[in-house]
């Protein structure tokens, strides 16, 4: 393979990325020096206790932070020195997010709730809606499209961050804690939909402290103390055989 052709399917690469924040008197070390390459449509789970650093690699990864020094290239640009809304501009396009806590908003239906990232992308009424409209169907909630968060399950509020997360046909998925707040059955319905998703040729990072959610994986990092503990493909992977219109 040319360098070429190697550069091209290296999604994200870290290069010596420190982070460094100032606790009063106190210098706290989040991040001491992390090399990692992650390539399209990997599914990598980010691990690791808590203090370990994992949270402040993903706010970088997702360009919520910026690293005290060292590079981050996200598809072949370099996003380190970036300002404020360079980095905005780039979440909206490049980065799909899903919190534990769905982050939905509660007076909107879920269709307005899934064009949120088109309305700040600046894509006009009749796009953004087909847009949406899609992106809800690839989560199997087509007939919910007009509810409301409150009239949804748990599962079901999660499935519509990831079609909001989805809608610009972002780089990366970025997942933190996402079965966090579900009952163990619909986390597993959850974790089969991002199956589904990454077989159809999206990148997922998922951040979990939980070994059978970090199981869905092909590849797992493990953080300690600001470095690579450990960075393995997963061996026992977890997999479930998922209909997502069934469990809509």
């Amino acid at each position: 393979m040319n360098d070429g052709t190697h550069a091209m399917s290296i999604l994200i690469r870290l290069q010596n990325i420190k982070k460094m924040y100032q606790m009063g008197s106190e210098e706290v070390h989040a991040l001491r020096g992390l090399n990692v390459e992650i390539k399209k449509n990997e599914y990598v789970a980010i691990m690791g206790p808590s203090g370990s650093g994992k949270s402040t690699l993903m706010n970088i990864i997702g360009c919520l932070d910026t690293p005290s020094s060292g590079m981050y290239e996200l598809n072949g640009t370099n996003v380190s020195d970036m300002n404020d809304n360079q980095l905005a501009r780039v979440r909206n396009k490049e980065i799909g997010f899903v919190f534990q806590t769905f982050n939905l908003l509660a007076r909107s239906d879920v269709l307005h709730n899934v064009e949120l990232p088109l309305i700040y992308g600046g894509v006009g009424g009749g796009e953004r809606k087909r847009l949406a409209r899609e992106s809800i169907a690839r989560v199997g909630l087509t007939d919910r499209a007009h509810h409301k968060p409150n009239e949804l399950s748990g599962g079901q509020r999660q499935r519509v961050a990831i079609a909001r997360a989805l809608v610009t046909h972002p780089s990366i998925l970025l997942a933190d804690e996402p079965t966090g707040n579900l009952d163990s059955k619909t986390g597993d319905e959850i974790m089969g939909l991002f199956d589904v998703l990454h077989k159809e040729g999206n990148t997922i990072i998922i951040v979990t402290h939980e070994e059978e959610i970090a199981a869905h994986a092909h590849r797992r990092i493990r953080i300690r103390d600001g470095h690579i503990e450990h960075d393995e493909p997963v061996t026992d992977r977890r997999i479930i055989h998922h209909d997502i219109a069934a469990s809509a």
